[in-house]
């Protein structure tokens, strides 16, 4: 019993000391971390991470050497309708002035036969290719917003015209000495022939103007 007094005594006397030891210990290692956060070693991020770089975009072409060289530079088709349509910027109408413009020297030109009495033939010719190119214009512009101009409508009128005088002035060739008698070869009759040919020749000149004046 006195044994056993004795050691309870003596654990008694050693544990103050200890624990005044583990909490010194305490404290120092606390004044060393304090505002520190993290005692350990951190990994070295840098080699992981590369610095941004300010990259210059490369254009897809390469520029041509010389190009403002004007010797090596190719010329304008200006005589080309369509490039000059593209560059004025015309509206849909463009290609039927250009269609209508082509008709004009054909319209001229049986006008001249008219004024100057040129021979049934010459007269004969030349309406005929009047009204093939007008047989043209009248199939491109069928149904389309053109046809409802008032030039187109006159040339249409004309085709008709030169058409039946072309046909009236070969028939008449043939059939004028076998009529010249009869009611019905009246309509063969010169001075009819002529008044016709004048109302055509009003009518061309008409539709010349009315072209000229929509260039």
């Amino acid at each position: 019993m006195k044994k056993f007094l004795a050691l309870f005594i003596v654990i008694l006397l050693a544990l103050p000391s200890q624990a005044a030891f583990w909490n010194k210990k305490d404290k120092v290692l606390q004044a060393e971390l304090e505002g520190k956060g993290y005692a350990g070693t951190l990994p070295d991020l840098s080699t992981k991470f590369q610095k941004k770089e300010n990259k210059v975009a490369k254009p897809v072409f390469e520029s041509q050497k010389g190009f403002d060289d004007p010797s090596k530079l190719k010329p304008v088709p200006r005589d080309n309708p369509a490039f000059i349509d593209i560059i004025t910027k015309k509206d849909k109408t463009s290609t039927y002035v250009t269609d209508a413009n082509e008709i004009i020297p054909m319209l001229e030109k049986l006008a001249d036969c008219i004024e100057e009495e040129g021979t049934v033939q010459l007269f004969v010719t030349r309406a005929n290719v009047l009204s093939m190119n007008l047989d043209h214009l009248s199939k491109k512009y069928d149904g389309q917003p053109e046809s409802y101009y008032e030039s187109f409508k006159k040339l249409m009128e004309i085709n008709q015209y030169a058409k039946s005088i072309s046909r009236l002035r070969q028939e008449a060739l043939t059939y004028q000495r076998y009529l010249a008698y009869q009611t019905t070869g009246s309509i063969y009759n010169p001075e009819n022939i002529n008044q016709q040919l004048q109302y055509l020749l009003e009518e061309l000149n008409s539709a010349i103007i009315m072209l000229k004046q929509e260039d």
